[in-house]
């Protein structure tokens, strides 16, 4: 399994293409595609390596994991799998946009095929095992690949730092008890995907971040 980071938006929110080299299927993980040119980024990177999607995947859904959903269910003809609890984000999204001043209205988000704790998604012949990591949303999810040995965070667990909790639905208490449970009982030697930022492991965390 292949994992290539593309950083979109005005957040720096790192999208991911997670892919197998021997059937070629895709899963897009986080669209944040803003425009034109950035959604062209994704497109040209499918086609070069002669790609097919076969999953959308939301980590959350706050305004700046979503803002290309719709270029990926239409170009792709997938349906994004995000945590239920997560709904009432997917339904306010305009009015997430407002209050970080974006102009660029994206709608609401559904949910097409709800994720929940311990599914499993198929990537070819991996898969990618679902963590629920509530506290920086209620229906934030971990994505973790044992057979490659890192794990997609989202805005969960960053390099030092965690998830903000100050939005609607946060909590700092569920965010850390729910990173000590899920994540710190991977290995230490899990490499850590965040939704925005650098790449860190388990065990540098373990050591380092100071709110956990």
């Amino acid at each position: 399994m292949k994992v290539s980071r593309f950083v979109f938006n005005p957040f720096g929110v790192n999208t991911l293409v997670v892919w197998d080299p021997v059937s070629r299927e895709a899963a897009v993980v986080d669209p944040g595609m803003c425009d034109a040119r950035e959604a062209e980024a994704i497109d040209s990177f499918v086609e070069r390596n002669n790609l097919k999607v076969t999953s959308l995947i939301n980590t959350h859904l706050h305004i700046d994991h979503v803002m290309g959903n719709a270029h990926v269910k239409s170009r792709y003809g997938v349906e994004n799998q995000v945590h239920p609890d997560d709904a009432f984000l997917g339904a306010r999204c305009d009015e997430q946009a407002r209050r970080f001043g974006l102009r660029n209205a994206v709608g609401p988000v559904g949910i097409d095929k709800p994720l929940n704790d311990g599914d499993k998604i198929k990537i070819g012949d991996e898969y990618l095992e679902v963590l629920s990591v509530p506290g920086h949303s209620p229906g934030s999810v971990a994505l973790y690949c044992p057979s490659e040995g890192f794990v997609i965070s989202g805005d969960a667990l960053f390099q030092n730092s965690i998830g903000r909790t100050d939005l609607p639905g946060g909590s700092q208490k569920v965010l850390v008890d729910a990173i000590r449970r899920k994540l710190f009982s991977l290995p230490d030697s899990t490499v850590v995907i965040p939704g925005h930022g650098p790449e860190t492991t388990i065990a540098n965390e373990k050591r380092f971040n100071p709110y956990l």
